[in-house]
């Protein structure tokens, strides 16, 4: 029995039932699909090395502290790992069957993870649709979870799988000493934190500033409300995808300077201008307001499932005609956005919720999540494995992330490296960015004029 980290408990207490609050990836793998049996046997095989998926989320009494994982004593691998063949009855698309997961709820009652094999791609290819609830990972988590499930080698052997058995239930009165031995301890690690503080006091006075700086900086933003790009969610999704080769990345980089996140956020940045142009929208401000989460992940936090994030806001110049200023804007703008402090202030925010009891948390995230009025898209960018991945013997051969919306965010774009090429999946709300086809188009043109820019000024 573990409990819930704050920042985990607070993506299952702002899930809503038109925003499932679920991250994954759609992957691709070189032919032929193996049985659903092969996969299961496949995944079983695992499970051993990632105890956390064979749990399942306890809320405790009138939510008083935060949801505790426990042993599933009914999990069965059949209801986590299932199968489906485009065009037989139901979607004809890859992207069909991704947007019909996107909105399904995972089931609260098991451990909240699954992964849908889908076959009938063109050229014997087949596909895994990954999903998990952000409460159990975040992006980093993820991509580690990935390296643990599938092999490094095609011809990797398998130990057979060692039998289970769940941890017994825990009574009420194994939670209620739980409860108190877990928030004695939390007390004591404040304590500690309190106790350094007052040791330095000029490092905590310097350390507190930042922290009121970067949360002017998160919170006191203008309302964004009237913006193009925003409003409320039905209970629909779109998801397309595109991709880029790296060295491409590394060619506008050479060209134009930056780093890989300051390339990407430009592409992003030409494709919602161009979005917003062909929505023939008015705009009132030269730029989008992004939030971008930024990893927290120490060398020593890695293979950890949980949320270690922070968040940025970043000002994305679409007002700008030229690719290569765009590049240049952006630039500077993540140069400000390094040095404001905003994860200092969002790490503490973020994990506020240790400080008050589990259902006060709870609420004021989901108040919060429903009056923000200036974040109109997220963006995330999250490195992935350089070399390749098997799934019972086959080559991953590509895989796109997705990401979930809330609030009033109709529109994420997330992104995933792999093997020499970035991933790009865009997740928007049908009814109010059904034309995520336009962005997908212009971040495919911002690539592109990116790379005749960098070779324009190389030249």
């Amino acid at each position: 029995m573990q409990r819930m980290g704050s920042l985990d408990a607070v993506f299952l207490a702002i899930e809503q039932p038109t925003s499932p609050m679920n991250i994954g990836s759609v992957s691709v793998f070189d032919g032929p699909a193996p049985t659903l049996e092969t996969v299961r046997e496949f995944v079983a095989a695992k499970l051993a090395s990632v105890p956390r998926c064979r749990q399942r989320a306890h809320f405790m009494w009138l939510q008083a502290t935060r949801p505790v994982w426990i042993d599933d004593a009914d999990f069965d691998l059949a209801n986590h790992v299932r199968a489906t063949t485009l065009c037989a009855g139901g979607a004809s698309t890859l992207e069909e069957v991704v947007e019909q997961v996107m909105v399904e709820p995972l089931d609260r009652r098991r451990s909240l993870w699954q992964m849908l094999v889908v076959d009938g791609l063109d050229d014997q290819r087949w596909a895994v649709v990954s999903t998990m609830h952000h409460c159990m990972v975040d992006g980093v988590a993820g991509t580690d979870l990935l390296a643990v499930i599938l092999d490094a080698e095609p011809d990797a052997r398998h130990a057979e799988p060692l039998p289970w058995a769940p941890e017994r239930k825990p009574s009420w009165w194994d939670l209620a000493r739980f409860t108190v031995a877990a928030s004695a301890a939390s007390f004591r690690t404040h304590l500690r934190h309190l106790a350094r503080m007052l040791r330095h006091p000029l490092r905590t006075c310097r350390r507190l500033h930042h922290i009121a700086s970067g949360a002017r900086g998160l919170w006191l933003q203008p309302s964004r409300r009237d913006s193009p790009l925003t409003g409320p969610l039905g209970t629909q999704r779109r998801w397309m995808h595109t991709s880029i080769p790296l060295d491409h990345v590394a060619s506008v980089r050479r060209g134009l300077g930056g780093t890989v996140n300051d390339v990407v956020l430009t592409a992003v940045t030409r494709g919602l201008r161009e979005l917003i142009h062909e929505r023939k929208a008015t705009v009132r401000t030269p730029d989008v307001m992004a939030l971008v989460p930024v990893s927290m992940r120490g060398a020593d936090d890695h293979g950890r499932l949980d949320n270690r994030v922070a968040v940025t806001h970043a000002l994305l110049p679409v007002a700008i005609d030229d690719a290569a200023d765009t590049h240049r804007a952006v630039r500077a703008e993540m140069v400000i956005v390094k040095a404001s402090h905003e994860t200092d202030a969002s790490t503490v925010l973020l994990h506020s919720g240790d400080l008050v009891p589990h259902a006060v948390a709870a609420v004021i995230a989901r108040a919060v999540v429903r009056a923000q009025q200036n974040i109109e898209t997220i963006v995330t960018n999250v490195p992935g494995p350089r070399q390749p991945l098997y799934l019972c013997g086959r080559r991953m051969l590509m895989a796109y992330p997705f990401a979930p919306i809330a609030g009033r965010i109709q529109i994420a774009v997330a992104i995933w490296s792999y093997c020499g090429t970035l991933y790009i999946g865009v997740t928007g709300d049908r009814d109010g960015a059904g034309d995520i086809d336009v962005l997908i188009r212009g971040i495919d043109r911002g690539f592109a004029d990116l790379v005749h820019a960098a070779g324009r000024d190389a030249a």
